[in-house]
């Protein structure tokens, strides 16, 4: 499939990924797959801003919304899932659009995931059973001493991510960041890379709004539904987490408010760190316009 394109459109949170993407898979006619590993859970719609009815039904969307928070959906699952999406909507479509703010997911589409060897189970376990103890931190300064190259760009706050390096660090000969490293594996379609970017006191402006959004959208009333259901992986992220500690009397619903945007923020930060290493993107301001965009496709794929 020498001339089909995988675009991927990235950036960090509230950005704008969503509107600008559609408008580009509606002028080339094509479909879009979500890589934002928040977006997959049928429950979670508000705390994770899934696109609207109307924006669903603008351009067809796959990997939204198609999961139960009860099943575990590993980025090596939906490597596969979408590769296999991916080649059958190759044969109807030249360009396909790849959209989220989880680079983990993006990068294991555009370059594959990388082999790790095998560690004796006990080290997870154990690890387990130090953040129920102790908590989250410890881990995170450990995976600091270990790894300090993964642990600025991986989401320090998500204690899968956090045990799943430091697992590798303790039970291998090399640190997370060298399996990451290795040469990525070869793909039949040609990737594009686009981010979306803009100065930080207006990523942050448009993060609170769009919290003030979630808010006054139900996020509370969503985040009742799934009370019985926080522990799980799903939902130990940013938006429901500090609802559910409002819920068990830890915040006030307007701490838990300024929490919520505060660690967005946090994770903002950390979605930019991860994607300024990637010399692939081609960064657009955030209020470009969609032809600016378009011209820059055309010009790469009619090029090559």
């Amino acid at each position: 499939m020498q001339n089909k394109y995988l675009i991927s459109i990235v950036g960090p949170t509230a950005i704008g990924k969503t509107s600008k993407s559609i408008a580009l898979a509606k002028y080339f006619s094509s479909e879009i797959i979500s890589a934002d590993s928040r977006q997959f859970f049928k429950e979670m719609k508000i705390g994770t801003a899934v696109p609207s009815t109307e924006e669903l039904a603008a351009v067809k969307h796959h990997f939204i919304q198609h999961i139960s928070i009860e099943k575990n959906y590993s980025v090596g699952v939906f490597e596969r899932d979408v590769i296999k999406k991916i080649n059958q909507l190759f044969e109807e479509n030249d360009f396909l659009f790849l959209v989220g703010g989880s680079g983990l997911y993006t990068k294991a589409i555009n370059k594959g995931l990388n082999e790790f060897p095998k560690v004796d189970p006990a080290i997870r376990e154990k690890l387990n059973l130090q953040v129920d103890v102790e908590g989250l931190i410890p881990l995170q300064k450990k995976l600091a001493e270990l790894d300090p190259e993964y642990a600025k760009k991986v989401d320090l706050e998500n204690p899968q991510r956090v045990i799943r390096a430091l697992e590798i660090c303790l039970g291998s000969n090399h640190n997370y960041s060298y399996y990451l490293n290795k040469p990525s594996k070869k793909r039949n379609f040609s990737s594009l890379k686009i981010g979306l970017t803009a100065p930080r006191e207006i990523i942050y402006k448009r993060i609170e709004q769009r919290v003030d959004i979630m808010i006054q959208e139900g996020l509370l009333e969503e985040a009742q539904k799934l009370y019985s259901f926080k522990n799980l992986n799903a939902l130990n992220t940013v938006g429901y987490k500090e609802i559910f500690a409002y819920l068990d009397g830890e915040f006030s619903l307007d701490f838990a408010i300024e929490e919520i945007k505060k660690n967005t923020r946090r994770f903002a930060k950390r979605q930019l760190t991860w994607y300024r290493k990637d010399s692939d993107i081609k960064w657009f301001e955030y209020d470009c316009s969609t032809e600016e965009i378009i011209n820059y496709i055309k010009q790469k794929t009619t090029s090559r």
